[in-house]
């Protein structure tokens, strides 16, 4: 399979993880309206793809302002965006490559509208409440689907998380920010995040958190080197309960030492 192509599947009645080039957003689906969570890398026609499924009006969140979560708003006439991550993606919205695959696709950026923490998108019959988690960016938000008790986190909690970036936060004030909206683990019991296959146990998050704190405290005795295309940072692999289903089996978090 090309690894551009954008696949879908339906984990439950009614949601959607859609997967493109790596990085996977969502669609969920009320009786009124449809919601889609982060839009990917912008390579194939998301809206249309939407459309094959649902024709309800539609909702675009993205959870952070990374591109490969909102390039794929190209396709829409605007998305929501916690204010603190606007120059973020509005940054890489203005590199001279996205700027040219736009022109040649005969498609404008479209503008973002500002969510913030309380907010709650109604659907119908489902509501996703937003939460405030900084830490992989300064605006990262997660999304609480009510009814269904399924955490939507983005990149803020996943297996492979990645802080050793301009702009996350010292792992101590993460492992706060995380400490705030820890009820959640009692609001879901599971997890989609924005490079899934399918869905995590809610104690991930906690599991996280606790790696988190493991850093915060300079217990990096064990880590290991971590190349990207960066450059070369370090990994902290953190535990995971033994007899919960997570959809990966390696956990690590990336940082920069000089920035820890």
């Amino acid at each position: 399979m090309d690894e551009t192509e954008l696949t879908i599947k339906e984990v439950a009645p009614g949601i959607y993880l859609m997967d493109e080039a790596h990085a996977t957003g969502y669609l969920v689906i009320g009786d009124d309206k449809a919601c889609v969570i982060d839009t990917m890398n912008g390579i194939n026609d998301l809206h249309q793809a939407v459309r094959e499924i649902t024709d309800k009006p539609l909702i675009v969140i993205n959870t952070h302002g990374h591109p490969d979560h909102i390039f794929g708003n190209l396709y829409f006439d605007q998305a929501y965006l916690h204010p603190a991550d606007l120059p973020l993606a509005r940054s890489f919205a203005e590199e001279p490559e996205f700027l040219e695959f736009c022109e040649e696709k005969h498609l404008h950026f479209p503008p973002f509208l500002e969510t913030r923490e309380g907010d709650v998108f109604d659907l119908g019959g489902r509501h996703l409440v937003v939460y405030e988690l900084p830490g992989h960016t300064p605006g990262g938000i997660v999304l609480l689907l009510k009814e269904d008790r399924i955490l939507f986190t983005g990149d803020s909690i996943n297996h492979h998380l990645w802080m050793q970036l301009d702009g996350c936060s010292p792992m101590a004030e993460f492992v706060k920010n995380l400490d705030r909206i820890m009820f959640l683990e009692k609001e879901a019991d599971r997890i989609l995040h924005g490079h899934a296959d399918d869905f995590d146990d809610i104690s991930l998050m906690r599991c996280l958190r606790n790696g988190a704190e493991e850093l915060s405290l300079g217990h990096t005795e064990h880590d290991e080197p971590y190349h990207y295309f960066g450059g070369e940072v370090r990994q902290h692999s953190f535990s995971v309960l033994p007899d919960r289903h997570y959809q990966s089996s390696n956990h690590v978090i990336c940082y920069d030492p000089k920035t820890l």
